[in-house]
């Protein structure tokens, strides 16, 4: 719905302003999606951009252009897209903030009747994506609906209070049950929190395992419980702002609190540092926004390199990157700019699937070589992959030593001459490149001070 008007401030990403001690500072988010809890705060950039725009149209009116723009929809073009960039899964938001859902649903929202398309968009794109040969999940904002409670956030505390309570916590976990009965989702991907207490959620998980044993749930599960109703206390809400800050200065970005169960950890717009033994995915958006924002500029979105960097950087570190798509509300169609980012993806991916799918973290992700060459390693069967970035045209891989029966390739299979040395590994890359990255193939060679691979 928030893809319609499309906008929110450029120049700040959301990790800042979680950092920021500034008086509510998510007024000022990035986040397109956002755009009806920012229209509670009158002098916020989107609040004047409303006023300017559509005066005083109340956001829920937006709801007649978005569902117009399904009729330029095609679920199977989309698929072919995702699957052409090299995704091997998609994730659907059935419902965010605002409490729309996508699908016709049929447990009813109690405080905003009919709030929900008639059109299937959850079971179309299901279908096209399974048909593409991906598997498909589920987002659903359980812990947050802005049509049962429309407290303003403006910080973390405000998050924490907005979870709604009473009649919803039945609504969301109905219509919970109702997604997994009709889509089976192989990803269910919560956010903010789950509005239930701790038997609620384990019930909820027991009905999705039962249903779908090869199912996978994330980390936005934290059952409602007494540390969260202290941000309904003055005190309550001063530790948990005081605890966001800490994290946020300390990792560098949002990393969801570890919850009683999950599967799959979901830092947002930033990396762990090491390498992670629970399987992770990095969700982030193309720019600063995950909705689709028409104020953002070509340099506000990641670049190519910096997009190949980050995917090496998450595959050595065991994880993957669940790179959000944000489509134009009014037409249903992914702007040029997010389209030309998953092409890049798909002939990254495409020229070195053995270095990506089906590989497990070598014993260190890498980092810089002595010269200066960012380097990320992963590995598969006898085989460790060194990524390399703009490098020379000889490397030495400190990290690495040959055994009697080592080989050296490209991704292509090309043999590439190398040296053993008390340095480490040195290769000759030649001087025929393309591009900016440069792959490694290594095969049956050791760890220095460890056995081989």
């Amino acid at each position: 719905m928030a893809s319609v008007p499309a906008y929110a401030p450029i120049g700040t990403e959301f990790s800042t302003l979680l950092k920021s001690e500034r008086r509510n500072a998510y007024s000022l988010t990035p986040y397109v999606e956002w755009y009806e809890n920012s229209l509670r705060y009158p002098d916020s950039p989107v609040s004047k951009f409303h006023r300017e725009n559509f005066g005083d149209r109340p956001y829920s009116s937006f709801r007649q252009e978005w569902e117009a723009g399904l009729a330029t929809w095609d679920p199977k073009e989309w698929a072919e897209k995702f699957k052409a960039s090299g995704a091997r899964y998609v994730v659907l938001v059935s419902k965010h903030a605002d409490g729309y859902c996508l699908w016709p649903t049929a447990v009813d929202n109690p405080r905003r009747p009919g709030w929900h398309c008639e059109r299937d968009v959850v079971g179309e794109l299901a279908t096209a994506v399974r048909e593409a040969g991906m598997r498909f999940g589920l987002y659903y904002s359980g812990g947050m609906d802005w049509t049962f409670n429309q407290r303003p956030v403006g910080a973390m505390s405000d998050v924490v209070a907005s979870i709604p309570r009473g009649d919803y916590v039945a609504y969301a976990n109905a219509q919970v049950r109702e997604l997994i009965d009709r889509y089976e989702p192989s990803v269910l991907w919560n956010d903010i929190a789950w509005p239930g207490d701790a038997k609620n959620l384990w019930t909820l998980f027991e009905y999705y395992y039962d249903r779908v044993p090869d199912g996978v749930v994330n980390d936005r599960w934290l059952p409602w419980s007494a540390p969260l109703a202290m941000s309904h206390t003055r005190p309550g809400r001063w530790l948990i702002d005081a605890i966001t800050l800490r994290q946020m200065n300390k990792d560098g970005g949002l990393i969801p609190p570890v919850p009683p169960h999950c599967d799959v950890r979901t830092p947002e717009y930033v990396v762990f540092p090491e390498i992670q033994r629970t399987p992770w995915e990095c969700v982030r958006g193309m720019d600063e926004s995950f909705g689709h924002n028409a104020s953002s500029r070509p340099e506000d979105f990641i670049g190519h390199d910096e997009l190949v960097a980050l995917l090496s950087d998450i595959v050595a570190k065991n994880g993957n990157l669940l790179l959000n798509v944000g489509p134009r509300g009014r037409d249903a169609q992914i702007p040029e700019l997010q389209l030309e980012r998953l092409q890049w993806l798909g002939a990254w991916t495409q020229a070195n699937a053995t270095a990506f799918y089906g590989t497990r973290p070598w014993v260190t992700p890498g980092d810089k070589l002595a010269d200066g060459t960012p380097v990320r390693y992963c590995a598969a069967d006898d085989d460790v992959f060194a990524v390399l970035q703009s490098p020379p045209t000889t490397v030495l891989l400190a990290d690495v030593v040959s055994t009697p029966s080592t080989v050296v390739t490209t991704t292509a299979g090309d043999p590439l001459q190398w040296l053993d040395t008390p340095e480490g590994l040195r290769v000759d890359l030649g001087s025929s490149r393309e591009g900016a990255f440069y792959v490694v193939v290594m095969r049956h060679v050791a760890a220095r001070g460890r056995s081989a691979a």
